[in-house]
C-alpha cells in the first residue's frame, strides 16, 4: 500500500499516542476532523492499523524476568509445525513467537514473575509440547530498546 504525506502523519501519531482524539489527531496532521476520520477509518479497513492497546510496563504488572527463546523441533513436517504453533498460541506468557530461518525453528519472547516462574513455564509446559526437540533459553538482563512504532518510510 502506498501512503500520501498525511497517511504517514496519522500513523506516526497513532503510534506514539493511540488515545489521542479525533480533533486532536486532526490538528497534528493539518486536517479538519472529519476527512482525518475518513482517512483513519480507511488504514484501519484495509488492515494497516491491527488494533489499539495499552503497553504495559512488564516488572510493574508483576512480570520482572523476560527471555528470548529458541525453540528447535524434531521433526519439521507440516503436523509437527502445525501443531507447536497450535498448542504455543494457549500460553499468555509467550509474547511473540516467530517461525525462523537458519539453526532454530521458533523464536519466543516469554515474560515470567521470576526465575522460578520461567523454569515451571520451560519444564512443565514448553518442553511437554509434541514435537519439541531443543530449547534454549537466553534471560534479559536490560532492555536498552523496545518500540512498538514501525519506521514509516518516505
Amino acid at each position: 500500500m502506498v501512503f500520501d504525506e498525511i497517511d504517514l502523519r496519522i500513523l506516526e501519531v497513532l503510534q506514539r499516542e493511540g488515545r489521542v482524539s479525533n480533533q486532536e489527531l486532526a490538528d497534528q496532521v493539518g486536517l479538519s476532523p472529519s476527512p482525518c476520520l475518513r482517512r483513519m477509518r480507511q488504514l484501519e479497513s484495509t488492515g494497516v492499523i491491527r488494533s489499539y492497546v495499552a503497553l504495559l510496563d512488564p516488572a510493574a504488572a508483576g512480570l520482572g524476568l523476560q527471555a528470548i527463546v529458541e525453540v528447535r523441533l524434531d521433526r519439521q513436517t507440516s503436523a509437527t509445525v502445525a501443531a507447536f504453533e497450535k498448542e504455543i498460541l494457549k500460553y499468555p506468557q509467550v509474547l511473540e513467537c516467530d517461525l525462523m530461518a537458519g539453526d532454530w525453528d521458533y523464536m519466543l519472547r516469554v515474560a515470567a514473575r521470576d526465575l522460578e516462574d520461567f523454569r515451571e513455564f520451560c519444564v512443565n509446559r514448553l518442553a511437554r509440547i509434541a514435537g519439541v526437540g531443543n530449547v534454549k533459553s537466553n534471560i534479559c538482563m536490560k532492555q536498552v530498546k523496545y518500540s512498538t512504532a514501525l519506521p514509516l518510510l518516505r
